[in-house]
């Protein structure tokens, strides 16, 4: 049995780890590599260990703004953990690194046969769907400042080191605003010395004052994680 840096899998007992693991396959995640596109059967499903995904909602061709991240702590695939095939929206890597994947065929039928195993992925569903309701949340009342400072929390959660691999055109997508209004709100927070921002990184340096900006707006879904999943 291998000891996984995915939190989700860790959290496993070792009798299901040992009833999932022989299914699993490690990958290495390159960046903007499609997991899952707007109405397209989903093949496999990931366990990010260092990569990181964006869930990205499509509203015709040119409207497009993420409501999730996946890393680490959890799973793409949930669609097909709810019992259906494909999904209206777009995941895709935004941090390329190591993660395991799974034949969605494969774990719908070891979801049939393990309910231990199915009831902490589906855990992880409701932590998810919590994320994606945050996000909404923020989208609708919280200022850039607070939006990016959240975002910024949430990948730094994700990575294992204080960088985080990124563009401010990437970030523009991900909170659904010109990339021009992202560069003021990153120049903003690099002077108050709470990130240094290089060309295609940020570099966290004082979380704790990043948490004052975000507020609220983060700490919910992680919450929840703590409490369902530990």
């Amino acid at each position: 049995m291998t000891k996984h840096r995915n939190r989700l899998l860790a959290a496993l007992s070792p009798a299901d780890l040992n009833f999932l693991e022989p299914q699993l396959q490690s990958v290495q995640l390159e960046k903007r590599r499609v997991l899952e596109a707007p109405d397209k059967t989903v093949d496999y499903v990931y366990f990010p260990e260092t990569a990181i995904a964006s869930v990205v909602a499509v509203c015709g061709r040119e409207e497009r703004i993420e409501v999730g991240l996946i890393g680490c702590e959890g799973m793409s695939g949930l669609t097909v953990l709810m019992g259906d095939r494909r999904s209206p929206n777009s995941t895709y890597v935004q941090v390329e690194g190591e993660a395991l994947r799974i034949e969605a065929d494969a774990l719908r039928e070891v979801l049939l046969q393990n309910q231990s195993l199915r009831e902490l992925l589906l855990r992880f569903g409701h932590v998810f769907t919590t994320q994606i309701a945050q996000t909404a949340v923020a989208n609708g009342r919280a200022k850039l400042e607070q939006r990016l400072a959240r975002w910024i929390l949430m990948a730094h959660d994700r990575t294992v080191a204080d960088d985080v691999a990124i563009t401010h055109e990437f970030l523009a997508v991900m909170l659904g605003v010109r990339r021009a209004s992202v560069t003021v709100a990153l120049d903003a927070l690099e002077k108050k010395g709470f990130i240094a921002a290089r060309r295609g990184s940020i570099t966290v340096t004082s979380r704790k004052a990043i948490e004052k900006i975000a507020g609220h707006f983060y700490g919910v879904p992680e919450a929840e994680f703590q409490r369902l999943i530990g």
